[in-house]
């Protein structure tokens, strides 16, 4: 196998290996933070309180007992061991910000583009997608240092709408697969940089005094904990952007955004719901019927694109990209288009003729030319060089036709 056809199966292994340490390094940031949400909001009052302390715990897990005590500004003197938990968060961010790269920087004719609403130039595509992550902080900081603060409810409502403003913003330009994952990870982005540049920040001011010898101030716990509590509802809609691309129904709407509005307002209600348990504040019952209907909601938006499909067939023979018009002109692409439109294109179609298949499977069109030249690195992966598709083999794929697919892949890739 020489280097040319073993390029983009290396690729593919590494954008593995990204995604995966992103998943471990998500799970680490996730359960840390969750936990210490559900530990703060259930401390209780206890008598003999040291000096300093908030409340206390008393946990059960893994055969012991664990005895925890939260100082709501700082203890009288500076303990001798202190875990910080931070690198969870940045580990997290830094791989994802990798796998943005490898995935829809580095295949952005495929994953980010689309010609049908701005037709960009690759660098482009990039730099609005780097330089748009920074927008977000820079509003919600401006925000939250802002007379804001006094009002956390009406915070947390302009973040909501400056969420669902991205969304829509992001649906004028890129690919529906890259509008939720860019708002997740413009989300992800504010909670990084609330743990980067404030949490971590004050709480290392708190301790440079209690080393002084100071009494720290309490405003620095203050404002840390309203960006976790912050971190804490944000968390759950950042992972169903993530995972969405693997649901057409929700990155392929032309209402993705009002959909992952929808989710926003999802991780609300069940988030509130587990910190009010957590609480012991009372039993928010409302907070489930509620989830569901924001849950039926956004079904139904989902669905509201299958009246307008004729409409969208037109683009089954739109004009060609300049990437996928050197697909097209490589030697053996009309045998392939053949090969695709025969095997697949039942499937991964505008409007499916395969039982059971309602939406093409994770959005991608193999019907015209230019859906095939556009996808000749899918197609080569996961139909030439493995079997991963069609699955099972259901059409019949012949090896020969197999062969094909990688000889038209690497005659495009070579010339």
């Amino acid at each position: 196998m020489d280097f040319e056809m073993m390029q983009p199966l290396i690729w593919a292994w590494l954008e593995f290996a990204v995604r995966w340490i992103h998943v471990i390094t998500a799970i680490a940031w996730i359960g840390s933070s969750f936990y210490f949400i559900a530990l703060d909001l259930g401390l209780r009052k206890a008598p003999n309180l040291p000096v300093g302390a908030h409340g206390e715990e008393w946990q059960v897990h893994g055969g012991g007992f664990y005895h925890v005590r939260k100082y709501l500004v700082a203890p009288e003197h500076m303990p001798e061991h202190l875990t910080w938990f931070k690198w969870e968060s940045y580990s997290t961010w830094l791989s994802g910000a990798a796998l943005l790269m490898v995935t829809y920087w580095v295949g952005a004719e495929l994953t980010l583009i689309d010609a049908n609403k701005v037709d960009l130039a690759i660098w482009q595509a990039a730099l609005i997608s780097a330089g748009s992550l920074t927008i977000g902080w820079l509003v919600y900081d401006f925000l939250c240092k802002s007379r804001l603060d006094q009002n956390p409810t009406l915070l947390m409502l302009l973040l909501f709408v400056l969420l669902v403003i991205m969304g829509w913003g992001y649906n004028q330009i890129f690919t529906g697969r890259a509008v939720m994952l860019h708002l997740g990870a413009f989300t992800a982005t504010i909670m990084t940089a609330n743990v980067f540049f404030i949490i971590i920040p004050n709480q290392r001011i708190v301790v440079a005094d209690l080393k002084a010898g100071k009494v720290p101030d309490a405003k620095y716990g203050k404002i840390a904990k309203l960006r976790s509590t912050h971190n804490n509802y944000l968390t759950l809609p950042v992972v169903f952007l993530m995972l969405s691309n693997h649901y057409p129904l929700a990155f392929a709407s032309p209402y993705n955004w009002v959909i992952a509005g929808l989710v926003f307002l999802m991780g609300v209600t069940i988030r509130h719901y587990f910190n009010t348990k957590h609480a012991r504040a009372g039993n928010p019952v409302w907070t489930i019927p509620a989830t569901i209907a924001l849950f039926f909601a956004a079904m139904w938006i989902s669905f509201l694109p299958a009246e307008h499909l004729d409409g969208e067939l037109s683009e089954v023979e739109r004009p060609m990209t300049r990437h996928e018009q050197r697909f097209a002109a490589a030697s053996g692409f009309e045998d392939v288009a053949g090969i695709v439109q025969g095997r697949c294109s039942m499937c991964h179609a505008r409007s499916t003729a395969w039982d059971g298949v309602g939406t093409a499977p994770r959005g991608l069109y193999l019907e015209g030319e230019a859906d095939i030249a556009r996808a000749a690195h899918q197609i080569y992966l996961h139909a030439g060089v493995t079997n991963a598709m069609p699955p099972a083999n259901v059409t019949y794929m012949e090896a020969a036709e197999r062969r094909a697919i990688v000889q038209w892949y690497l005659a495009a890739t070579r010339g």
